[in-house]
């Protein structure tokens, strides 16, 4: 088993007991990430959405899978997504290896049935001797190539920011006066109260609750949403229009933002939970409007850019 050792600013990385990390599954797991076989015709990988270039995002609006087709979300980033107990903009994934096996066969991202991609891959003679070190003999199993997926993917680990040289390291001028400021606005419960979803404790902090919020994003002139998000898999009205709280580490990275891509600038995002958020009827009771100067905006932007951390190395294509 391999140790994934976090970095500054992050609590240790949570691991399944049925999929410890070894340098095998790993480098398999970077291998397949950038692998365009895993799609129809060949054109499209995990990186294609989840670009190392742009802190593994695609900054564009909507993603956009083979033959350019539209998908329904923004791309989230992977980075730190280790620390995520369910995935997803709406959740319908339990882990990880769960998440890993959606893209391939959605007929908007990369539209190719499982039994193809792992026949592909199983064709391989590198990718059979790889996967017999990682597993054991045997053909190579839609399950095999899950895990691996995973097992890279809770590698990319984004920490040690200025922040967290601030707050974790004993650095007291690695922060600004500004970010300082927005850091003070963010945390206070009467002025920017951010803090309440994107969450900070003591001695690391991963910048969200995990939980699912309405925030009025995505809701239409006429007050309609124009994705359910969250109800979309309980059936629950409380949840209509509930998404999951995005981290805030590497977000100056990864415009544009919300779960529809519909926010261009952090600016824009200050401004809008400045100004209450949209209203409908199960707006999150935390979402109201804020009595923020121009300068208390431009501060919490310069911290929310403070929470800009290191990449993380031996990731990009092998």
């Amino acid at each position: 088993m391999v140790d994934i050792t976090a970095p500054l600013g992050l609590p240790p990385v949570p691991i399944p007991a049925d999929n410890p990390p070894t340098a095998y599954t790993i480098a398999l797991g970077r291998k397949l990430f950038y692998d365009p076989r895993l799609s129809k015709d060949n054109t499209v990988s995990c990186a294609s959405c989840h670009n190392p270039n742009f802190a593994f995002t695609d900054r564009v609006p909507i993603a956009r899978g083979i033959g350019r087709s539209l998908g329904v979300r923004n791309t989230p980033t992977l980075l730190n997504a280790a620390y995520s107990p369910i995935q997803f903009w709406d959740g319908r994934a339990a882990s990880l290896e769960a998440q890993s096996a959606f893209p391939i066969a959605n007929p908007v991202e990369m539209n190719q049935p499982h039994e193809v991609s792992v026949s592909k891959i199983d064709r391989d003679p590198a990718y059979r001797a790889g996967f017999a070190q990682a597993f054991g003999p045997g053909h190579v199993t839609l399950g095999q190539i899950q895990k691996s997926l995973a097992s890279f993917e809770r590698t990319l680990l984004s920490g040690n920011s200025p922040f967290d040289q601030y707050a974790y390291g004993g650095n007291k001028q690695a922060l600004t006066p500004a970010a300082i400021h927005g850091l003070a606005i963010f945390e206070d419960p009467k002025r920017g109260n951010c803090v309440v979803c994107h969450t900070m404790h003591t001695r690391d902090a991963l910048f969200t609750d995990g939980k699912f919020h309405n925030t009025g994003a995505g809701v239409n002139g006429a007050g309609d949403f124009t994705d359910l998000g969250r109800f979309g898999q309980t059936k629950l009205q409380a949840d209509r229009g509930e998404f999951k709280t995005p981290t805030l580490r590497n977000v100056a990275l990864t415009p544009p933002y919300m779960h529809d891509g519909s926010l261009t600038t952090l600016h824009d995002v200050v401004d809008f939970y400045a100004g209450g958020g949209n209203s409908n009827a199960e707006l999150d009771k935390e979402i109201k409007p804020l009595n923020l100067s121009a300068q208390d905006r431009a501060d919490l932007v310069k911290f929310l850019e403070a929470l800009t951390g290191e990449m993380p190395k031996n990731a990009g294509p092998p």
